[in-house]
């Protein structure tokens, strides 16, 4: 039969044909294909032979065409065929398809969705056809039955669609399908939104190709949708993981299983962008816009991945880490923004960490996620070098140990979070973030680059093999460090020190640069040079301390190779440490400033290396030699004169002499506690002689030193007062570098007498001789100073006592009551100067530590020592404070500050200082200052609101007592400075503690019951009152009273109160600030409570932003209200008022430009607050504004009287200039009231309310005339005598605006 259907078809005998098939039934048709196509033989013959046979203009043949079609989808499903076979078969009837007419393709689509909604679709081969049928049908123009209607071909394949996604699951190839068929964008959309909720059904494998064809599909259209949805599903399913992750019997998903999903998804994502870049586009556009809105819904570490994989393409580079930058610094801004206000707070009380965000991904691209590591390090390089730390005294300061307090600085801190991370989690990627770290270290040497050295310095703490893999790129770096900043060379080589004890090539490297650098001509290469080789000597160990091989043990046993064991033992290291000092030994004849970093780092390298003592002793007192005067008898001991060294005209420092002196004597007493305790008298009995032996030398040189200094006149050294001391002369240039040494000398000597006397009463007298030495000094180089006006006059000598030093001198003196110690310790307490000293040194300490994060002297550098001092510091100052009032204390016949209020600036300082670098260690600090709590155990744990608030109620009572004192008992600054006291250890306080309501409570009550005549008093308790305020609630209440306590007091406001208006103005522009802020997130979430695909309504969360800014603004208006009508006096307080009015009605417009946007958007009602608020602005500001603009041109014009006429031009010009000075803000305040009242207007026009109703429009301001003004003017020239002819220019009677 088939043979005969080909035959006939090849005749082109039509007629015989059609009378053969139509002999046929259906089954026999049916088998016929089946036969021909398991043979796969001549199957698109036969098929051709039947539509031949079966023309559409007839119904038989329109029903058989139906009939092959039917069978052949069934056949093409069954799998029994071969692909080609298939693909033929298709082919052909994908070509035929377009002949049916439209009742035909019709119930053939039907068929075809029954079969997929029945869920019989096998393989989907033959969905392939169906794009053919629906693109077919919708170009159909006849009318198709549709149940009891008819519908049209287009609308019919719609209803087909429609019911496909109505299905409870669409197939895969369904959405192939979508691709070859013409899609409105509403079928689009109804399509994506289907597959998107399609997500949540399917297993977690079955994600992937789906997406891939929503990606493919989003070409058409719907972009966004496809984007959001599929951000959004994996958003939900992270945080569902996070969730399920603490109790791991109930995670629905494997954690390892989701990520390599999402892993996928983003190349899926990126691989079709590469396609198809409006794709790219859009993803960038929906981040931005959603991050303004809605963070929570899109920002997540999936998104963030993505995005980072999007910036590997060249062209999205710069739009995603310009994106990612300001989404960072934003972040941190609104942060930093919002922990400042408890309005702000109530108001948003969940905050996104973007931070977390990013690290986070970090963390997930460890699971296959190779494409977002380049971003990621990206990244972290762009965030980190948007920022530059700040310069102090020419060095960079960058407190590690500190809070990050800029946003620029924070998203640093993140940035350098991020590439530390990322070089932990991907082991490929760690050479590049090594060489682009160590690039910058040196190519952006003329900046400060403390970040980068930090991050190379934990870098190789986390891995320090990867140096070693890397020790080329190291070593080349060594090769530019005579060319680096001094601190920058002493922070790469402690970055890399753990390397150096690993690889014997790159520490050999960085000798062999140290000893060129160490002959430079330059000297910055000389003095790394000796850094340098000081760092080798504080970490290579000699017999005695722990092993080299200990050493890199402690680096982690895995990291330490074979050979070094042989390389690196201590009879090498003994020999190596010892070429290294004879190399530094030369360095003791070059400029002091070499020598000044050999003494610094001397004591340290005897700490860490007790076996180089020998050395390093016998160099000192070889050094020490040179200048001391061997004869018992002779004055001065110490040979000044080799000190200095004269060039010419000029006289410049040869030998720190204090620093010598002090060097020796730390030395001296770390070797009498510590290494004399170690010997062992067997072993090293000849050895032990040499050391007893530089012990007794440098002891007795020491004493005599200090029994001839004592006994020395300033004459003996040439410094009296007679002598000159001005910096503009050699000889006075001498005197001073003479009598600085001479007083560093002094302190040393004290100290070291202080320390070996044993609380002697003789030793304790030297030191008070010492002191009357250094005091006299002190004395002349103030009053010469004072004298020359020279800047000097106010500053102090750094002073060469070390820090723990001063914490025991001050101990001794203030808290000592052992009985034994007594009679010594009355000879330095009966001097109040001496002790007036021990604290300003103690106040001096802590403010360098303040500034630089660190001290002068042993330990300085040493971040847990710094912090123990400091709170023995602490300790004895407020003990002292406290326990001595100062309105009981001595004032003595001197002029200077009394002990109580140094020691109360010293406590202000410290509680800064540990908020700014210890603020881990707040708790620690607390506790120690809590004397009744000694014995408290360290592990438990410590309520920092219940001690910081004990501490505070200590301050609180001095304060009272200050302020009930009359007369001159008041002392100004000591009050001021117990308010400055409270102001900083308040924000330790938790503000919805019991303890900040009471301080807050307390604070009113005094501002309430004091009047106070002291101005910075004043200000003090205001800023006070006004931090605490905003922690607790807004302060605009408050700043409407004080505003009418000042309009109040107008006629009693003197020189003392003009600063309250400052403040309240200052208060104010904080609020605007913060109703600016919340108008910009109205904004952004302009419509988003209309969207239909909001996952959230945000509609409440609006109506409160919007309810409070119109309080903050209505509340804020009354304040204004009242400064406004106030009598300022010309100056600041009119400039800054001028200046905050103008602000304010900036801010109006904006308020009422955004409710011009949403009326345009098709809400035409504005809220009623709205109008009240437009109300009160017309009625309570806008006219007293009008007014005070003419007060104060008034005043600048009334102010100068009427002079003659050849004095009238320049008069009328100085005139003229003053008051164009000081009414320069007043263009701008107008300019801002017409913008306010010009968008009234429009708005009024859109939503049909007539809002200018409530505004006075203002009268011309070119030329106004005052008449009452006007008539007192003519009555006076009428009186005048009428021989003088009047003025024509009657100045006070005309009121010119500009």
């Amino acid at each position: 039969m088939d043979q005969k259907i080909l035959s006939l078809a090849a005749e082109e005998a039509l007629d015989k044909l059609k009378e053969r098939l139509q002999n046929l039934k259906e089954n026999e048709l049916g088998d016929l294909i089946t036969r021909q196509a398991v043979r796969g033989k001549e199957t698109a013959a036969l098929l051709k032979g039947i539509f031949k046979g079966s023309p559409c203009f007839q119904q038989n043949g329109v029903l058989r065409r139906l009939q092959v079609y039917k069978h052949c989808v069934q056949l093409v499903e069954s799998g029994d065929l071969q692909s080609e076979m298939v693909s033929e078969i298709i082919g052909l009837l994908m070509l035929e398809a377009r002949q049916l007419p439209g009742s035909a393709l019709a119930e053939l689509a039907t068929l075809f969705v029954d079969v997929i909604k029945g869920g019989s679709l096998s393989n989907g081969k033959s969905l392939e056809l169906l794009s053919t049928v629906l693109t077919a049908l919708s170009t159909c123009k006849e009318s198709l039955v549709y149940g009891e209607g008819e519908l049209s071909g287009e609308e019919f394949k719609k209803q087909l669609i429609n019911t496909l996604c109505s299905s409870r699951c669409v197939h895969l190839l369904f959405i192939s399908v979508c691709l070859d068929i013409p899609l409105s964008a509403e079928e689009l959309q109804f399509v994506v939104e289907k597959v998107l909720r399609m997500f949540s059904k399917l297993d977690l494998q079955e994600i992937p190709p789906l997406v891939y064809q929503l990606l493919l599909l989003s070409a058409k259209g719907s972009k966004k949708t496809v984007l959001e949805g599929i951000i959004t599903f994996f958003n939900q399913l992270d945080k569902r993981q996070k969730e399920e992750s603490v109790d791991l019997e109930a995670a629905t998903v494997p954690l390892d299983q989701l990520r390599h999903v999402e892993g996928t998804i983003i190349l899926h994502i990126i691989s079709v962008i590469s396609l198809d870049r409006d794709l790219g586009r859009e993803l960038i556009k929906l981040l931005k816009a959603e991050q303004q809105r809605d963070p929570g819904k899109t920002l997540c570490p999936f998104s963030v991945a993505l995005v980072l994989s999007v910036a590997v393409k060249h062209r999205f580079e710069e739009q995603v880490f310009d994106f990612l930058k300001m989404l960072i610094v934003r972040s941190c801004k609104d942060l930093q923004f919002l922990q400042g206000s408890k309005f702000l707070q109530d108001l948003f009380p969940q905050q996104y960490d973007v931070g977390s965000i990013i690290l986070g991904v970090v963390e997930n691209s460890v699971f296959g996620w190779d494409h977002v590591t380049q971003g990621l390090v990206d990244l972290g390089f762009t965030l980190m070098e948007s920022y530059e730390p700040k310069k102090v005294l020419g060095k960079a300061v960058e407190m590690s140990s500190g809070l990050s307090k800029t946003p620029a600085q924070q998203a640093c801190r993140l940035g350098a979070n991020i590439l530390l991370e990322t070089f932990k989690a991907h082991e490929p990627i760690r050479s590049a973030i090594l060489e682009q770290v160590l690039n910058r270290v040196i190519t952006k040497a003329s900046s400060p680059v403390n970040h980068f050295i930090d991050l190379l310095s934990n870098i190789v703490i986390s891995a320090p093999l990867v140096l070693q893999n890397s020790s080329s790129r190291v070593t080349e770096t060594f090769d530019n460090l005579a060319f680096l900043p001094l601190d920058m060379v002493q922070g790469l080589l402690k970055a890399v020190q753990p390397l150096l004890k690993v690889s014997m090539s790159v520490r050999d490297s960085l000798i062999l640069v140290l000893r060129k650098a160490i002959f430079s001509r330059q000297l910055d290469a000389r003095k790394a040079a000796v850094a340098g080789f000081l760092l080798l000597l504080k970490n290579f160990k000699v017999l005695g301390s722990v092993t080299s091989s200990q050493c890199s043990q402690a680096i982690g046993a895995s990291q330490v190779q074979a050979d070094i064991h042989a390389c690196y033992n201590s009879a090498a290291n003994e020999a190596f440490c010892l070429e290294i000092l004879g190399s530094l030994k030369r360095c003791l004849n070059q400029q002091a400033d070499v020598r000044l970093m050999l003494y610094e780092g001397f004591y340290d390298v005897l700490r860490r290396n007790s076996q180089l003592s020998n050395s390093i002793m016998e160099t000192l007192l070889s050094q020490i030699k040179r200048y001391y005067e061997p004869e018992p008898d002779l004055l001065p001991p110490l040979k000044l004169d080799g000190c200095i060294m004269a060039q010419g005209d000029q006289i410049f420092l040869q030998e720190p002499l204090a620093h010598l002196l002090s060097c020796i004597q730390h030395c001296l007493a770390w070797y009498k506690s510590t290494v004399q305790l170690r010997h062992d008298a067997e072993e090293e009995e000849e050895e032990e002689e040499d050391y007893v032996g530089f012990q007794q030398a440098l002891e007795e040189m020491l004493d005599s030193i200090t029994r001839r200094m004592i006994k020395s006149e300033l004459e003996d050294f040439e410094l009296d007062k007679s002598a000159d001391f001005s910096l503009s002369s050699g000889v006075g240039v001498k005197n001073n570098i003479y009598a600085i040494l001479v007083m560093g000398v002094c302190e040393v000597l004290m100290e070291y007498n202080f320390n070996i006397g044993n609380f002697s009463k003789n030793k304790f007298e030297d030191v008070l001789g010492l002191f009357k030495c250094y005091s006299k000094l002190s004395e002349i180089l103030k009053e010469k100073a004072g004298k020359n006006k020279s800047p000097l006059a106010n500053k102090t000598t750094r002073s060469f006592l070390s820090m723990s030093f001063v914490s025991t001198l001050l101990t001794a003196l203030f808290r000592d009551s052992a009985q034994s110690h007594e009679e010594s310790l009355a000879v330095l307490r009966s001097s109040s100067e001496f002790m007036r000293y021990a604290v300003s040194i103690a106040l001096q300490k802590v403010q360098q530590l303040e500034e630089t994060g660190q001290t002068d002297g042993p330990d300085g550098q040493n971040p847990e020592k710094m912090f123990q001092t400091l709170c023995k510091i602490t300790r004895v100052l407020l003990w002292r404070y406290t326990s001595i009032p100062s309105t009981v204390e001595e004032s003595g016949k001197k002029k200077g500050k009394s002990i109580s209020l140094l020691c109360l600036e010293g406590l202000l300082r410290i509680f800064n200082t540990v908020q700014q670098l210890y603020k881990p260690k707040i708790p620690q600090f607390l506790r120690a200052l809590d004397i009744a709590n000694d014995d408290a155990e360290e592990g438990e744990d410590i309520n920092v609101t219940e001690k910081a608030a004990f501490q505070i109620r200590q301050f609180q009572r001095s304060l009272v007592n200050q302020l009930s004192s009359a007369g001159d008992d008041f002392n100004s600054k000591e009050a001021l400075s117990l308010v400055t006291v409270i102001s900083t250890l308040c924000k330790l306080l938790e503000p919805a503690s019991p303890q900040f309501t009471q301080l807050f409570s307390w604070t009113v009550k005094i501002c309430k019951e004091n009047n106070l005549e002291d101005a910075p008093c004043c200000k003090g308790l205001l800023t006070l009152l006004f931090n605490l305020h905003v922690l607790y609630k807004s302060p605009v209440g408050l700043l409407r009273e004080l505003a009418q306590d000042v309009h109040a007091h107008l006629g009693d406001i003197d020189q003392v109160r003009l600063r309250a208006p400052l403040l309240v103005l200052g208060q104010a522009e904080k609020v605007l600030e913060e109703v600016d802020w919340l108008i910009k997130k109205l904004k952004n979430h302009t419509g988003l409570e209309t969207a239909p695909h909001s996952l959230s309504s945000p509609a409440r969360p609006l109506t409160w932003t919007f309810k409070a800014i119109v309080l903050q603004l209505g509340t804020l208006l009354t304040a204004y209200h009242e400064l406004v009508q106030t009598a300022l006096p010309s100056g600041s307080c009119v400039d800054t008022l001028l200046r905050s009015l103008s602000k304010t009605y900036t801010i109006l417009t904006s308020l009422v430009k955004h409710y011009l946007q949403v009326c345009r958007s098709g809400q035409s009602a504005i809220p009623g607050r709205l109008e009240k608020l437009v109300k009160l602005s017309g009625s309570h500001l806008t006219p007293q504004c009008y007014a005070f603009i003419t007060y104060v041109q008034v005043g600048g014009l009334s102010s100068t009287p009427l002079l003659k006429r050849e004095d009238e031009t320049a008069a009328v010009a100085t005139v003229m200039a003053k008051v164009l000075r000081e009414t320069k803000p007043i263009p701008n305040l107008i300019f801002a009231i017409e913008q306010y009242e010009k968008f009234l207007i429009h708005l009024s026009k859109r939503s049909k309310v007539n809002l200018m109703q409530y505004m006075k429009l203002s009268s011309s301001r070119d030329f106004r005339i005052n008449v009452s003004t006007l008539e007192s003017a003519l009555q006076e020239q009428n009186a005048e005598d009428a021989e003088n002819e009047p003025d024509n220019d009657q100045v006070g009677a005309l009121t010119i605006a500009v």
